[in-house]
């Protein structure tokens, strides 16, 4: 009798690639616990676009430069600009729009606007490396503080 392998090489490669690419959920389950704070959400969408607009700050002043230092900065920088903007558009998508907007606000159509304008603004800070997109995005954020003002105890 053959004895089978337990896992093929083309298996193994795929669950590599699967824990290699998978991404960590950031957002807060979708239990109705209300332990977590929408203005703190906000602040820390606005700390991503900082950092966003940052990396873009950086990378031009990397533009050109192919020594290899420069290079391993400016794949830092990038990625670092990429993931920033995909947990914008993760909080905005499995927290905000899942939790707290809601059919049953008077301004849901203008609520599901600005949060929906906030993932575009971070798809395309993720697409282009200018500062444009990247204070563009800061704009679509700082629009929802409105909606989830500080809480005072």
């Amino acid at each position: 009798m053959k004895q089978s392998k337990i896992f093929s090489p083309l298996a193994v490669v795929v669950a590599l690639g699967l824990l290699c690419f998978s991404q960590a959920a950031q957002a807060h389950c979708q239990v109705p616990c209300g332990i977590f704070d929408d203005n703190a959400r906000v602040k820390a969408m606005m700390e991503d676009a900082a950092t966003i607009d940052k990396a873009t700050a950086e990378m031009a002043e990397l533009q050109g430069k192919t020594d290899p230092q420069s290079v391993n900065q400016m794949v830092r920088w990038v990625m670092n600009k990429e993931s920033h903007a995909q947990k914008i558009i993760s909080t905005i998508s499995d927290y905000f729009l899942t939790q707290r907007v809601k059919p049953s606000q008077e301004d849901y159509a203008e609520r599901l606007e600005k949060h929906h304008a906030v993932m575009i603004a971070a798809m395309k800070a993720k697409q282009h490396a200018d500062k444009e997109h990247a204070e563009a995005l800061m704009a679509k954020v700082t629009a929802l503080a409105r909606y989830y003002p500080e809480h005072q105890h």
